[in-house]
């Protein structure tokens, strides 16, 4: 049987038509139609293998290829519709529905994971082996009762996620770092590094990116913070943003490079791109790791100096991790203002000591004090962002690197969040509040006409949380 488009050309409506009506064809209708954790019994597994199977035999691939995308979804609709008839299989409306969303997925997405990737309630989904999977869902884990049949399914699903941005990911190259079309970063172990089973993690990113006005209504930040934020990336200063893992680094950097004026050329350079820049003029540029024969590497240190090259008005990299951050600081100190960066650290002055520690990753013998020169004259301030207790995301401090005395390097913090305690929900009690302290570069803002107000630093203002 081929699987054609005019299969059923007839006058009115097609079956396939009114079958997609009844199955909610469109992944939005699905996604509010159908739960998020279906519940599957061994039954169930083994019926959705077997009708897979039997489509896969029957579907002429060549011809599948040349349909569109809605084409192909109505017509494996179809087809699976007739097999149940012809099987006989006794099933009422509500699971012939499912049982068509769950082929129609194995064949064209990524299986049992695509109405957790449709829910816009879930931040990330944790695959732990092939029998449990746990979602965050508002900063707190959960366990769902979506599995896959065995490792192997699970991992088919991984490699269909990798292979399309150009990864691998076999025994030889156990460990992977892609990305979904949408932006979703997703990271891959499988064995024999991952000693029970392949585990996937993967890091969701919301269809409409967060603007700073959304981090102000979910309290991670107060208005005043917001406003002098823009203030700082407007007038040029290179920022560092800060953080430990899940803490929203890349959703600050977003927010950052959201002030970036239209006119100005952006670089940004990932190891994963998720970057979502709504500016038009931008440059994106991604690492690429070594092919099986252990070449073609590009690294994020050969991006950035490829990126001085590329006439930018501001450097965005996602994350500082090795080498590259003695080439990122040589370009704020050379001509390259605004730059933004973000790094794995506890606390602003962690921040500094491994990008010390990552200078000398560069194989030059510098002494410390060069190295802390260096770190000074390239970096003015450092967000500290922080993942509480209670799972809520709050821009912990911002703080001015103020310049040297002796061999340390001298900050000042402009403003604070100060925990008080948890109330009865476990939820983190608090103030951000300014610490009085007017920042050195209020003169730059003020060169680049951003009028920042004395009450602005008022340290007798709190906004509670």
């Amino acid at each position: 049987m081929s699987l054609r488009a005019h299969l059923f050309e007839k006058a009115g409506e097609t079956p396939s038509e009114r079958l997609a009506d009844r199955t909610g064809d469109r992944p939005a209708e699905r996604a509010a139609e159908r739960p998020a954790s279906p519940g599957a019994s061994a039954a169930y597994h083994q019926l959705k293998v077997d009708m897979h199977a039997a489509i896969i035999e029957r579907v002429e691939l060549e011809k599948l290829q040349r349909l569109t995308p809605d084409q192909v979804r109505r017509e494996l609709a179809t087809l699976v519709e007739r097999l149940i008839d012809e099987r006989n299989i006794p099933i009422n409306e509500a699971e012939r529905r499912r049982l068509i969303n769950d082929v129609r997925d194995e064949m064209l997405g990524y299986g049992p994971l695509e109405p957790l990737l449709a829910d816009p309630t879930i931040s990330d989904i944790l695959v732990n082996t092939a029998s449990k999977v746990y979602v965050e869902r508002r900063g707190r884990l959960e366990l769902t009762d979506v599995t896959f049949h065995d490792d192997a399914h699970l991992m088919k699903v991984i490699d269909r996620m990798v292979s399309r941005v150009g990864r691998r990911i076999d025994e030889s190259s156990p460990m992977v770092d892609a990305r979904l079309p949408d932006g979703s970063r997703i990271n891959a172990i499988i064995p024999p590094s991952a000693v029970d089973g392949p585990l996937l993690s993967i890091r969701r990113f919301a269809v409409n990116p967060l603007m700073v006005k959304d981090l102000v209504e979910l309290q991670t930040l107060t208005p005043p913070m917001a406003q002098l934020i823009e203030a700082m990336v407007k007038a040029k200063l290179n920022i560092l943003i800060s953080g430990g893992t899940g803490s929203g680094k890349t959703t600050m950097l977003n927010i950052l490079s959201g002030f970036i004026p239209a006119n100005e050329r952006i670089v940004t350079i990932e190891d994963a791109a998720e970057l979502q820049l709504r500016q038009d003029h931008v440059l994106r540029l991604e690492t690429r790791p070594p092919n099986i024969e252990n070449r073609g590497e590009i690294t994020q240190r050969s991006l950035v100096r490829n990126a001085l090259r590329m006439r930018p008005d501001r450097i965005i990299l996602g994350e500082v991790r090795g080498a590259e951050a003695l080439d990122m600081l040589h370009a704020m100190n050379t001509g390259h203002e605004g730059s933004l960066a973000t790094i794995h650290a506890n606390t602003a002055r962690d921040a500094l000591t491994r990008l010390e520690n990552m200078i000398s990753m560069a194989g030059l013998a510098l002494p410390p004090r060069t190295m802390r020169q260096q770190i000074t004259s390239a970096i003015t301030v450092i967000l500290q962002v922080s993942r509480l207790t209670d799972g809520r995301r709050k821009l912990m401090s911002i703080q001015e690197v103020t310049g040297m005395e002796s061999d340390v390097v001298n900050m000042q913090e402009i403003f604070t969040f100060r925990r008080t305690g948890v109330d009865a929900e476990g939820r983190v009690k608090g103030h951000f509040c300014a610490t009085g302290v007017r920042p050195h570069f209020s003169e730059r803002l003020a060169s680049f006409g951003l009028s920042v107000p004395e009450r602005l630093y008022d340290p007798s203002v709190r906004f509670e949380v």
